[in-house]
């Protein structure tokens, strides 16, 4: 058995290749993101790894669009997003495979 603290984790990564964290894998990257309303995330998109983001609470704006509770949306390699909380928010973030540096950032 092997535990962990969500506090000691990474931007709230806790499955993935790299440290910390609670398993240990490059099949894909796992985190729960807690945000503040307002908070950003630049634009970006993913060569090789699909990114997957299902919001559990509050509303966030990606690739354009609103987006609340139960909403799911996948980002395949390529595709371009940006991030905005518009609310107080709380994310699961999946990517798959789990690839370090694959997170190219657009200048808009």
């Amino acid at each position: 058995m092997n535990h962990m603290n969500y506090e000691d984790m990474v931007k709230g990564w806790f499955v993935g290749a790299f440290t910390p964290t609670a398993y240990s894998t490059d099949a894909c990257e796992v985190a729960v993101k807690h945000y503040v309303a307002g908070d950003k995330e630049s634009t970006h998109y993913h060569k090789i790894a699909t990114e997957i983001t299902m919001v559990l609470s509050g509303r966030i704006r990606m690739c354009d669009k609103e987006w609340g509770a139960g909403d799911i949306i996948v980002l395949s390699p390529g595709e371009i997003t940006d991030f905005e909380a518009l609310t107080d928010a709380i994310n699961v973030v999946v990517k798959t495979p789990g690839v370090l540096n694959d997170k190219y950032l657009i200048e808009i």
